[in-house]
């Protein structure tokens, strides 16, 4: 990512200022594997769990009315600036949606569909799509709102092996999918422009060096996907996937290295602070709308399995996170008390949807 702007918690951007971030999707007999560095000012942040059965209805942006909704399944997601606006994350059907940052987006501008912040949109996703062409149908149901949010692309992915690029050009949805994504990585250009620059040298296993640095990332990271693909390499596929994301990190922005184990419904990641690599398993955690949210602070000592250290999500733990977050976040926008008290509040408009007699 480059900046995250929220016009929604009355933010003004102070310096632009170039980050990036890289994703790319393994799928190889049987193995799903989902990789992603998350390229920021501050790595500070938590894993949550998102129960399914949850009445939401999402927050007010400028440009258009809300959407309520119940959520259909359970999820995992990294949260910088608040529980329910996430960065990325994965739902227990196996659907994994993560950002990247695009300079050219233009939403769609208001109709009569309801309008959603672009982290909340994430969230929407995983809380309500099992496949990729699910939430690919869900643009006929709601938008981004056109006002107040970053410029942002997504590679998403599922359990069926199927993953696309969700980009918004000239107002519309732009998806690659099936033959139109022949490689399923992407960084911070327009995924047609990065293939046309990139595929014949990653084809002919050519010069991979380029001068424009997300070029240079979406050739590497395609290289080494593809090599895996066509080759028996040896080395366990979630290593090999760390292995990608070493090649292709931005020194100390980048902050976050998650991999998605989606055939076994696993997740990995290590931070830039805390480099030893975590884990934790969906089938370790409830999420019935009645059990209580679990947290985990990603900025602590830890290795191995992590999800029996998850504690009690808290709006106090909230409040702690998103106040860090946009402290740690000052050089690139600020952000009034009453936009935080917004976001870190926001959890506790939602409960357990109760079905009329």
């Amino acid at each position: 990512m480059k900046r995250i702007i929220f016009l929604l918690f009355l933010t003004v951007v102070l310096i632009p200022v170039s980050f990036a971030c890289t994703t790319f999707f393994i799928n190889k007999n049987g193995q799903l594997i989902f990789g992603r560095n998350y390229d920021w000012v501050t790595g500070n942040g938590m894993v949550c769990t998102n129960g399914k059965g949850l009445s939401k209805t999402s927050d007010p942006t400028k440009d258009g009315g809300t959407i309520h909704w119940v959520s259909q399944y359970g999820s995992i997601t990294f949260n910088q600036y608040g529980k329910e606006f996430p960065t990325g994350g994965m739902n227990e059907k196996g659907l994994v949606v993560e950002l990247m940052w695009l300079d050219g987006t233009r939403y769609a501008t208001a109709d009569n569909r309801p309008a959603i912040g672009e982290l909340q949109w994430i969230q929407y996703q995983l809380d309500n799509c099992a496949t990729v062409d699910e939430l690919i149908a869900t643009d006929n149901v709601l938008r981004i709102a056109s006002i107040g949010q970053s410029p942002l692309h997504f590679l998403v992915a599922d359990a069926s092996g199927n993953a696309a690029t969700i980009e918004f050009l000239d107002g519309k949805m732009q998806v690659h999918k099936g033959k139109d994504l022949p490689f399923p990585v992407l960084t911070n250009n327009r995924y047609d422009e990065s293939l046309q620059q990139t595929a014949t040298a990653v084809k002919q296993a050519g010069n991979l060096s380029f001068t424009d640095n997300s070029i240079d990332r979406f050739a590497k990271a395609c290289s080494m996907v593809n090599l895996f693909q066509q080759t028996n390499i040896s080395t366990p596929v979630v290593d090999y996937s760390f292995s990608i994301l070493d090649k292709v990190a931005q020194g100390d922005h980048t902050k976050w290295s998650i991999v998605y184990d989606i055939s076994n419904k696993k997740v990995y990641f290590k931070t830039r602070d805390y480099p030893g690599i975590k884990n934790l398993s969906f089938p370790a955690f409830d999420f019935n709308c009645k059990s209580t949210p679990k947290a985990w602070n990603m900025n602590q000592l830890a290795d191995g399995n992590i999800s029996s250290l998850f504690v009690d999500f808290s709006l106090e733990m909230n409040s702690k996170i998103v106040n860090q977050s946009f402290d740690e976040s000052s050089s690139q926008f600020t952000v009034s008390e009453e936009g935080r008290k917004s976001v870190w509040q926001y959890p506790a408009s939602i409960s357990c949807f109760k079905q009329a007699n």
